[in-house]
């Protein structure tokens, strides 16, 4: 194994993949991205990128951009588990606010877009069609 550093970028060689850990001038990290074949480094496949601020991506990137399945964890407690798209959620995913109550279902450009489901303060749980920030005609889920 080879290892050399370049400023705020440290390069291995194991069995001829080359993986980068690179430390952004803002403080973000981002580990075992790898560099194209015009040597550019970008973030693709499978890694995590650590803000200065502490919030972590760990999921599938493509293009240096959260595309694919992955989890976005803020410091506040909150979570977003499900599809991204070009650095969004969009698809399918589920956001567990820090208050503890969750809403699960579908995403459009980081908006709540389509059915799901919210689950409130009090574990009761919503069903219906979510617009943006509005939900009319939400019904309450019953378990019996």
């Amino acid at each position: 194994m080879s290892e050399k550093k370049k400023g705020k970028v440290t390069e291995s060689e194991e069995e001829g993949n080359l993986h980068v850990s690179y430390i952004f001038p803002t403080g973000d990290r981002y580990g075992e991205c790898c560099r194209s074949t015009e040597g550019v480094v970008v973030r693709s496949g499978m890694g995590k990128h650590t803000s200065a601020s502490g919030v972590t991506y760990t999921g599938e990137w493509h293009d240096d951009k959260m595309n694919g399945r992955g989890t976005l964890e803020y410091p506040s407690g909150a979570l977003y588990e499900g599809d991204f798209k070009d650095n969004m959620y969009h698809g399918t995913g589920t956001y567990s606010f820090s208050d503890g109550t969750k809403y699960c279902g579908s995403f459009s450009k980081n908006r709540l877009e389509g059915d799901g489901e919210f689950t409130d303060s009090q574990g009761l749980v919503w069903i219906g069609g979510f617009h943006n920030k509005a939900a009319p005609g939400l019904k309450l889920k019953l378990n019996m």
